[in-house]
C-alpha cells in the first residue's frame, strides 16, 4: 500500500458550522435584477455616442456551486493584507521560540510558501523578483480596513461594517499548546486593529480527517503546518483546478480556494518540466503571485528535533525526512521494545486520503517505503539494483511521439487533455492552449502530426512479501493503480492518473508506465503507484481484490489493521491510547532487531511526552510531536547534558494562516 508522499500536514483543529454564510437560490429561481444597458443612438454630424438606460430584468439564474461564493469578508484582498499587517509575527515566534537570539529567530521569517534559505525561494533565483513583504504596521492594516468599509466605531473594539456587522472570523487551529500559545498572540495582534478572532483549538483527527475540517475547507481562517519536502510544494496546493468541492468530490489541497490563472499556470509548468532553471523561474513566479494575493499569510519556519534515548541506534533525525523510515535499522541494546510518542492519533492509515504527519510515521513502520528523502535528495529503497529508473541509464525513454486525434496530450501550460477535431479540450469540456514543447523546451504547436516528448518508464523493485508471508504479485500492482485512480476511492488528487495512458504490470515486481505527450514530470524516477494486497480476506468473506474502491475508506482491514511489507505489523489498536506492533518476520531486509514498537498516543499533551522521555518509559519523541515552544527547549537543553539525543535542525517545514476565499 505503498504511495508516493504527498505534502503531509501537522497541526490539528475541528471545524464547526461557518459563521458567515450565504443563502443561494434554489436552481431555476427567478432573480429580478437591475442590468445597466448600453444602447448606441445616431446623432447629427454622424457622431455616435452612447446612452446608459437603466432597466429591470428578470432572469433565471442557477445556484451556484458550494464553495464558489466569495467570502463576504476575506474574498476582498484588503482585508487579507490588514491582516497580514496587523500580525505581529515577531511577538508570534518569540512566543514560542523565546529561548533563541534575535538574530536565529529573524531567520525564521518567511513571505512566501518558500522559507528563505531555500535554493527554490525566489530571491535566492533572481534578486529583483518582486515579493511583497507585509511587515507589521497596525496604522498601514487600519488604513486598509478603512479603504475596505470596516470602520471602528468611537469608543468600539470592533470594527462594522455599513451595516453594523462585526468584522469577527472564526481561526481554526489544533489543540497543540505550542499552536494555543502563538494563536493566542494572533488573536491578541488583531484584535489591535479592531479584528476579531474567534479560535477553536480542536483534535487533528477531526481537522485533518477526510470528511471533515480542512479536506471539507470548513474554516475561515485555518491554521497548520506543511511538512518540508525535497521538492517544492506541487500543483494539489495552487492550481486554479485543485480546489476541493462537493462537486469533485473533494479533490485537491487548494483549501484556500485560491484561482490565480498566472501562478497556476506557472506551477504547472514548473511541475512539467526537466529543466531546473526553468522550474526556479517558474516557481518565482508563483511566488510573486502569492505574496501579492496574500490568500495564505507564512507565519514562521520550524526549528525542529527529534528526541530520543541516547542509546537507541541507528534513527535518522533529518529535515525532509520522517525518523519513522529508518526504524528497520534500530537497535536498543538490552531491550526488544521501543516506545514512539505521538502527539495526536492518525484518524486512518488509508494513506490516499490521510495525510497526517502521525499517519505517516506509522504508515512508513507498516508500509515501508520504495524511496527516502534525506537531506533534501531522493535514495532508493526499494528498486531493483538500488537505482531509480531514469533517462540515463535506460530505465525511461524519453522519446518524440507524432500525436493524432483522440491522443491525451499534456500541453505547454502542464494542462491535460484530448485531441479531439483541431482543438485540446479538457474533461470538463474546456479549450486548452495549442502549445506544447518539444524535449528542448521549444513551442510546438499542438496538432495531428506534430511531435511531442513521451515518457516511458519501468520500474523494478526487489521481491518482497505482504506480513503474512505472501508474496507480492502482478494483481496486487492492478489494484494499486485501480484504487489510486478511481474517482470515487477518496484519494487527494488524480494529477498522475489524468496524465498516464497506460499502466501495464510486467511481472510481480515490475510494472510500465508510459505518460501522456508533452508530460515531463521532473521526478519521474519515483514510482507513481504502489499496491494493496488483493488476496487479504475480509471480515464479510471478501477478498480485498474483490471491493470496490469506493469502499476502501471504510473498511477497518485498510484504515485500522492493513496488511504491510514494511518492517512492522500492527499487532493492536487501542484507539485514544497506543499502538503495538511486533516485527515482520517476512520482511524483506530481514526481521527487524527491535522486536516490538509501541506508539503511545499523548494527544495535545507534548510536555507528558517529553516528560516520559526524560523517565525512560519513552524512546522516541518526533519533530512532529514536539512542535515548538517549552518542550522543545527542554529536550534541546537535556541533549547538550547528554541525557538524550536531540539535535536541532532547521526545516523547510513551516506553519501559516490560510484565507477561505469561498463559502458555501
Amino acid at each position: 500500500m505503498i504511495t508516493r508522499k504527498l505534502p503531509a500536514v501537522l497541526g490539528l483543529t475541528a471545524a464547526t458550522s461557518m459563521i458567515l454564510a450565504a443563502c443561494a437560490a434554489p436552481a431555476g429561481t427567478p432573480i429580478v435584477q437591475t442590468v445597466v444597458v448600453k444602447e448606441t443612438a445616431v446623432v447629427v454630424e454622424t457622431k455616435e455616442v452612447e446612452k446608459v438606460v437603466e432597466k429591470v430584468v428578470e432572469v433565471t439564474a442557477a445556484a451556484p456551486a458550494e464553495w464558489t461564493t466569495p467570502h463576504p469578508i476575506l474574498s476582498d484582498i484588503r482585508v487579507r493584507q490588514a491582516i497580514a499587517h496587523c500580525t505581529d509575527r515577531s511577538a508570534l515566534i518569540g512566543s514560542v521560540y523565546g529561548y533563541l537570539p534575535d538574530e536565529q529567530r529573524s531567520k525564521l521569517f518567511m513571505d512566501t510558501f518558500i522559507p528563505k534559505d531555500s535554493v527554490w525561494y525566489a530571491k535566492n533565483v533572481d534578486p529583483n523578483a518582486n515579493i511583497v513583504d507585509y511587515p507589521y504596521d497596525p496604522e498601514k492594516g487600519g488604513q486598509l480596513l478603512d479603504e475596505a468599509g470596516w470602520t471602528l466605531p468611537e469608543g468600539a473594539a470592533i470594527r462594522v461594517n455599513a451595516n453594523r456587522e462585526p468584522l469577527a472570523l472564526r481561526f481554526t487551529t489544533t489543540n497543540a499548546p505550542f499552536r494555543q500559545t502563538w494563536g493566542a498572540v494572533f488573536v491578541s495582534s488583531l484584535q489591535k486593529c479592531g479584528i476579531q478572532l474567534l479560535p477553536s483549538y480542536i483534535p487533528g483527527s477531526i481537522w485533518f480527517g477526510g470528511n471533515s475540517g480542512l479536506r471539507r475547507r470548513d474554516f475561515d481562517i485555518g491554521a497548520f503546518a506543511w511538512v518540508g519536502e525535497t521538492e517544492p510544494p506541487g500543483v494539489t496546493l495552487y492550481a486554479c483546478d485543485q480546489i476541493p468541492t462537493p462537486a469533485n468530490n473533494w479533490n485537491g489541497q487548494n483549501y484556500m480556494g485560491w484561482c490565480n490563472e498566472k501562478a497556476s499556470q506557472a506551477i504547472k509548468q514548473a511541475n512539467n518540466t526537466l529543466n531546473d532553471a526553468e522550474r526556479k523561474r517558474l516557481y518565482t513566479i508563483v511566488q510573486e503571485e502569492f505574496s501579492k494575493d496574500m490568500i495564505s499569510l507564512p507565519l514562521f519556519q520550524r526549528l525542529e528535533a527529534t528526541g530520543h534515548n541516547k542509546e537507541l541506534k541507528g534513527l535518522i533525525a533529518d529535515p525532509t525526512e520522517y525518523f519513522s523510515a529508518s526504524a528497520a535499522d534500530w537497535e536498543l541494546p538490552g531491550k526488544d521494545t521501543v516506545v514512539i510518542a505521538l502527539g495526536q492519533e492518525p484518524a486512518s492509515l488509508f494513506l490516499l486520503q490521510e495525510s497526517a504527519a502521525v499517519a505517516v510515521v506509522v504508515g512508513q513502520l507498516v508500509f515501508g517505503t520504495f524511496s527516502t528523502q534525506y537531506s533534501y535528495g531522493f535514495q532508493p529503497v526499494m528498486y531493483e539494483g538500488d537505482q531509480f529508473p531514469t533517462i540515463e541509464n535506460g530505465g525511461a525513454v524519453n522519446a518524440e511521439v507524432e500525436i493524432k486525434d483522440g491522443d491525451t496530450v499534456v500541453n505547454g501550460d502542464g494542462d491535460v487533455g484530448t485531441l479531439k477535431d483541431g482543438k485540446l479540450v479538457d474533461m470538463e469540456g474546456k479549450e486548452l492552449a495549442l502549445t506544447g514543447k518539444d524535449v528542448n523546451g521549444n513551442d510546438v504547436e499542438i496538432k495531428a502530426g506534430a511531435k511531442l516528448p513521451q515518457l516511458t518508464v519501468t520500474y523494478k523493485f526487489k521481491p518482497h512479501k505482504w506480513s503474512d508471508g505472501e508474496p507480492v504479485k502482478k494483481a496486487d500492482w492492478e489494484l494499486g493503480h485501480k484504487v489510486a485512480c478511481d474517482r470515487e476511492s477518496g484519494a487527494v488528487n488524480f494529477l498522475t492518473c489524468d496524465r498516464v495512458i497506460s499502466f501495464e504490470v510486467l511481472d510481480d515486481n515490475s510494472y510500465k508506465v508510459v505518460y501522456a505527450a508533452g508530460y515531463q514530470p521532473p521526478t519521474y524516477y519515483l514510482a507513481p503507484f504502489g499496491y494493496y494486497p488483493s488476496h487479504q480476506k475480509l471480515a464479510d468473506g471478501r477478498t480485498l481484490g474483490e471491493v470496490e474502491p469506493k469502499e476502501f475508506k471504510d473498511l477497518p482491514e485498510v484504515t485500522d489493521t492493513p496488511l504491510g511489507t514494511g518492517p512492522y505489523v500492527i499487532k493492536s489498536w487501542e484507539r485514544g491510547q497506543k499502538i503495538t506492533l511486533e516485527a515482520n518476520p517476512n520482511y524483506w531486509k530481514g526481521e527487524p532487531k527491535v522486536k516490538n514498537i509501541v506508539v503511545q498516543i499523548f494527544d495535545a499533551n507534548p510536555a507528558g511526552a517529553v516528560a516520559a522521555l526524560l523517565q525512560g518509559t519513552v524512546d522516541v519523541v518526533g519533530k512532529e510531536t514536539l512542535g515548538a515552544g517549552q518542550e522543545l527547549q527542554t529536550v534541546i537543553e537535556e541533549n547538550a547534558k547528554g541525557n538524550i539525543v536531540a539535535e536541532p535542525v532547521g526545516s523547510q517545514t513551516w506553519e501559516h494562516a490560510d484565507f477561505n476565499l469561498n463559502i458555501r
